[in-house]
């Protein structure tokens, strides 16, 4: 096992330095190659923050699985009723599964009502892909998304 480990960072490095494989070497497999993107909304009113998104795969190819991550400039509120495959990941933030991502298709809808500690003029709500099973991403400008809310009610597209 410690040789496999060993002779990966030894090839990934000469990828690196050398833009290429040794002649001979077998690439290390790096799993399936997805595109995940997130889609949504944000709302702040009353200390309350709403959020809804839907994650989507352009491919090329589709995801069993993947976990969508949701970070907060504020704390949030001690109880929190999360949507179903969301959960608390620390004072700030929240991390919720997409489910299913086939090629050229969405996840599940996830909606949540989060509970802030205190009421606050603005927040500012970090999208971003927490784990997506081992895919490559190369296009990460569609699932990295910072988006300030004002405590207006209004809704900010993401």
């Amino acid at each position: 096992m410690r040789r496999v480990a060993v002779r990966s960072v030894v090839l990934a490095g000469l990828l690196v330095l050398g833009g290429g494989l040794p002649a001979g070497a077998a690439p290390v497999d790096a799993g399936p190659e997805a595109d995940v993107a997130y889609h949504g909304r944000v709302s702040l009113a009353h200390a309350q923050l709403r959020i809804w998104l839907v994650p989507q795969n352009e491919g090329p190819s589709a995801l069993p699985n993947a976990t969508v991550r949701l970070r907060l400039s504020v704390p949030l509120a001690d109880r929190q009723e999360l949507a179903a495959g969301c959960a608390r990941a620390g004072l700030r933030e929240v991390v919720c599964e997409t489910g299913a991502l086939p090629l050229h298709g969405r996840g599940r809808h996830i909606g949540l009502a989060l509970g802030l500690w205190e009421p606050v003029s603005e927040v500012v709500v970090r999208v971003d892909t927490w784990w997506n099973g081992g895919a490559t991403d190369r296009n990460l400008a569609n699932n990295e998304h910072v988006v300030l809310a004002l405590d207006t009610g209004d809704s900010y597209a993401f």
